[in-house]
């Protein structure tokens, strides 16, 4: 089904998406901000959750002595980088095809994607095994501490079930936020995290570092099975979309569309998370490694308080356009975009703000050393300035993916953090000789190019176009699919 701007005048000109906005653009923005809040801020909290019982599980660690904290650290970043990162790079391919079905009310798609992508991911984990299982070998290689490397086996050993839970949780997840709903995922994630600390209590003192490695999987499968739950329920109770099928009835053309989303998905997420992972091996080669080290690690922890609410900002403006390009509402789709990077740039704002704020106090919140309490002041206030830049970016992302072209964003990744953070980021530290700040100031050119690159494709965007794609994408009728 096609739209153009001749037959539906309420469509913009694909070369001035804007001369057709309404003239009441304030009532049009609050009635979006509105609609991005429902979403949102549901999402938020369910991530500060993940991170809250990241720090959790840190603790416990830390409780059981120098070598397990060391271990299950390492067995944990060795996780998130072949394993976790993977499968949520791969979960991404839903949101277009999800927020562009529902968007199309084709529930049948909505049905059939969820099912495919369960099967998807559950598959990834056979190779993802494989690697946990020789993690000590692995490590060992590179150089890791022997007894160290031995810790992280026992403890991804026993976080295999977790790979199982994630293959299920993502889709979920995915599935719900793509039709705007979130609050059932707030409440699981933080019912879940409640249950989280009396886990490891009894689990710590029966098996010690197993017990906190299995506390991971026994909370994620308890969200499991209450987001399962919510799924039944409003299948079940609205417009009788349980009867509309598409569970099982998949074909190659399904599958095509599925894999030809998921693999560009895959590697934007994980390029984003290697590098941050590279970036914290690059600091251990530093002249003062152990300083600095402790210093990016306190600093990431404010970072990742702050990519809560950006994760949440990109999931929600993915969905609202996925949703509205489904509709064939292309004015409503570039409204949600623009909208959103208005929002996202004030948001990166005050999260700069508070970071500067903070900076005096948020050191000694992790350690009594003056040199790092002193090397934290300083790079947040470097950091604050990243902020700036990752919030747009993050929610650049989010448009690309809303219009089902993640390549996009795979591209400007390569480019801005491959071709030009990593080498001049090694070139400021070690050659210059200006160490940690170095290497972030080229982690921040890097953003900087990959934001303009974005940029660049969301401004070029032709919403029409996108409409009339997600029509096909999205369309019930076999011969459009």
């Amino acid at each position: 089904m096609s739209a153009t701007s001749e037959e539906n005048p309420q469509l913009p000109s694909p070369s001035n998406p804007t001369q057709e906005l309404p003239s009441n653009l304030m009532e049009v923005m609050l009635s979006e901000l509105k609609k991005q809040r429902g979403i949102a801020l549901p999402l938020v909290a369910m991530n500060l959750t993940w991170f809250v019982k990241i720090a959790v599980t840190t603790a416990f660690l830390g409780r059981l002595g120098e070598l397990q904290l060391a271990g299950g650290t390492l067995g944990f970043t060795f996780a998130n980088v072949t394993g976790f990162s993977v499968l949520s790079g791969l979960c991404g391919s839903m949101e277009p095809i999800c927020g562009q079905a529902y968007g199309a009310k084709n529930f049948r798609l909505l049905h059939k994607t969820l099912f495919m992508a369960v099967f998807l991911l559950l598959l990834a984990t056979l190779p993802i095994s494989f690697l946990w299982l020789n993690v000590d070998k692995i490590l060992i290689h590179f150089g890791q501490n022997e007894d160290i490397s031995k810790v992280a086996k026992i403890y991804l050993c026993h976080l295999l079930p977790d790979l199982v839970a994630t293959s299920l949780l993502c889709p979920l997840k995915a599935y719900l936020s793509s039709q705007s709903i979130t609050v059932p995922i707030m409440f699981s994630s933080a019912l879940a995290l409640t249950l989280h600390i009396p886990i490891n209590i009894a689990l710590v003192n029966i098996k010690g570092l197993e017990g906190v490695s299995m506390a991971i999987w026994i909370t994620d499968f308890v969200v499991v099975i209450l987001l399962a739950l919510s799924v039944f329920v409003i299948e079940n109770n609205k417009e009788g979309r349980w009867e509309q099928g598409g569970w099982l009835d998949q074909g190659a053309q399904d599958w095509l569309r599925l894999l030809k989303l998921s693999g560009p998905c895959c590697l934007t997420t994980c390029l984003e998370w290697w590098c941050i992972e590279i970036l914290v091996l690059l600091t251990g080669r530093l002249a003062n490694a152990k300083q600095a080290v402790g210093v990016l690690a306190i600093v990431l922890n404010f970072d990742y308080l702050l990519y809560s609410v950006m994760l949440s900002l990109s999931t929600c403006v993915s969905t609202r356009v996925s949703n509205e390009l489904g509709a064939n509402q292309p004015v409503s789709a570039y409204q949600s975009a623009y909208v959103s990077l208005a929002v996202t740039v004030v948001s990166g704002c005050i999260g700069a703000l508070v970071m500067v704020g903070t900076r005096g106090i948020w050191g000694s919140l992790f350690s009594h050393d003056k040199g790092i309490i002193k090397g934290v002041k300083k790079i947040m206030l470097l950091m604050a300035v990243v902020e700036l830049v990752n919030f747009p970016l993050a929610v650049s992302g989010g448009i690309v993916r809303g219009t089902a072209r993640p390549w996009l964003a795979m591209y400007a990744n390569l480019g801005g953090f491959y071709l030009l953070a990593l080498p001049l980021g090694v070139i400021l530290a070690f050659r210059v000789g200006l160490g940690l700040s170095g290497l972030l100031l080229g982690f921040l050119a890097g953003m900087i190019a990959c934001l303009v690159l974005l940029l660049i494709f969301v401004a070029r965007i032709n919403w029409v176009e996108e409409a009339r794609k997600a029509q096909t994408l999205a369309s019930s009728r076999p011969e459009a699919e």
